[in-house]
């Protein structure tokens, strides 16, 4: 099946078919087994003159969709899933059809609406106007950027343009409590190493920071420069550092300070410049992802910091054939990518429709009802909260009563199983003080009463 032009003028076959294979797909959401445990895609030859269109279809159909997770519903609660709104899976449609490459401005809108759906985020957050950004695929790519301005800040300190020369001789001691894995993962790529860096005591039962410890081994160092890693949100026990004191800290020590906020700094929507988040404004860079609170589709998360200087010192290299005269900043050359989506779109228009309200009354709703499912799990005799629910995640297990650490775990791990081939819900697995645990998170707009209604049906079935 040859692509022709005249394709254009019949695309109400694929029209409907995409809209009969969308519709049913939402409509089967809430019935949908939640994740599917086991698929399985039989080996099939490449054809030589390709299918019908309609062939095409019901291979879809018999193949794929069955096998598809109901990720984008209410109560697939693993890892920490948002599930687009309609405008925001309605602007991603939109962006394949505009099929625009936003790598240098000058050749349409584009690079303006991602500039302003940055601004209009660092509103939402209310962040100083000095933050500035871009789009990426998720916290590991934001991370990753976060990592490259930090080497370059390290390596200008000591005379040497990491850039351009590498890190060899850079003399840098990185300081961490939890880093995302994500973080780790950074470290690594942009040469500083996974494991080089010095961790910071945590304050009792929690994976928050302790400052007094941060600010003994800054005092410490002997190294030309200094970067802390904080987090706003840890991923398993939803802990914030003091960033206001750890921001303090650093100043006065001379340190970059980079915050992992992939999904924490949602809190501040609700909670204001006063609440957990506060002093994050005085961070070096922010890594955040859209995909999660903000409910916009995979993948999209956001890096900013307040020295765009250092961010476009690590990544521009020019070429003269992408020369042009525009003045606004070429997001190729603030990124690893020279090809980039227009992802901005459903961000944009999300925030245009639904506005600051709406993104609040659904992350204060999911922490509701954390709270409400948390508050049962704590009261039942089946079931143990191992840690207090502080905003959107929980931490649980089955009751340990007389078991060994050994049997607790293989109990939980059995549990989990349990749970998540049921269907109705799908949870995620977790380790807290070396304990096997199960953690749900929510963070899907769609997520009701209701659902937590049939969690606890689930919970009380298959104990």
């Amino acid at each position: 099946m040859y692509p022709h032009n005249s394709d254009w003028q019949n695309m109400q076959v694929y029209f409907d078919a995409f809209t009969e294979i969308s519709q049913q797909f939402f409509d089967r959401l809430d019935d949908e087994t939640v994740a599917k445990l086991k698929v399985d895609l039989k080996p099939q030859a490449l054809s030589d003159s390709g299918l019908d269109f309609s062939e095409v279809v019901e291979r879809l159909k018999q193949q794929v969709i069955p096998q598809l997770s109901a990720a984008r519903g209410p109560r697939y609660w693993g890892f920490v899933t948002g599930g687009a709104t309609p405008i925001a899976t309605f602007a991603d449609w939109l962006v394949a059809t505009f099929d625009q490459n936003v790598h240098k401005a000058g050749d349409s809108v584009a690079s303006l609406i991602e500039l302003q759906a940055i601004e209009w985020l660092c509103e939402l957050f209310e962040l100083p106007k000095t933050f500035q950004g871009l789009m990426t695929t998720g916290a590991t790519a934001s991370n990753f950027l976060a990592a490259c301005c930090a080497r370059q800040f390290a390596g200008l300190k000591q005379g040497i343009n990491v850039a351009q020369q590498g890190v060899y001789g850079l003399d840098v001691d990185i300081f961490s409590t939890t880093p995302h894995a994500s973080m780790c993962k950074s470290l690594g790529m942009s040469g500083l190493g996974q494991k080089q860096f010095h961790p910071i005591k945590a304050l009792p039962d929690s994976e928050a920071m302790d400052v007094n410890d941060l600010a003994f081994c800054l005092s410490q160092s002997t190294a030309k420069a200094k970067i802390v890693i904080a987090s706003a949100g840890t991923v398993t026990t939803t802990d914030f550092d003091d960033l206001a004191a750890v921001a303090s800290i650093c100043q006065k020590f001379g340190a970059w300070l980079h915050v992992d906020a992939a999904f924490g700094l949602f809190e501040r929507v609700v909670m204001g410049t006063e609440g957990k988040t506060k002093g994050i404004e005085k961070a070096h860079s922010i890594t955040l992802d859209c995909h999660k609170w903000l409910n916009v589709p995979y993948d999209c998360g956001v890096f900013l910091t307040q020295h765009r200087d250092l961010l476009e010192q690590s990544f521009d290299l020019p070429a003269p054939y992408l020369a042009n005269e525009s003045t606004t900043p070429d997001f190729m050359s603030l990124g690893v990518e020279n090809s980039r989506r227009f992802r901005a779109l459903p961000v944009w228009l999300s925030l245009l429709a639904y506005g600051k309200q709406s993104v609040k009354d659904w992350v204060e709703s999911n922490i509701n009802l954390a709270k409400q499912l948390a508050d049962w799990i704590d009261d039942s005799d089946d079931y143990e909260l191992v840690h207090p629910c502080q905003m959107n995640v929980i931490l649980f297990r089955p009751t340990a009563k007389g078991l060994s650490q050994s049997q607790m775990d293989q109990k939980t791990k059995a549990l989990l199983k349990k749970i998540n081939t049921d269907g109705r819900l799908f949870l995620s697995p977790g380790i807290w003080q070396g304990q096997e645990i199960i953690r749900i998170a929510l963070s899907n707009w769609q997520t009701q009463q209701q659902d937590i209604e049939v969690a606890i049906q689930v919970l009380k079935d298959c104990i």
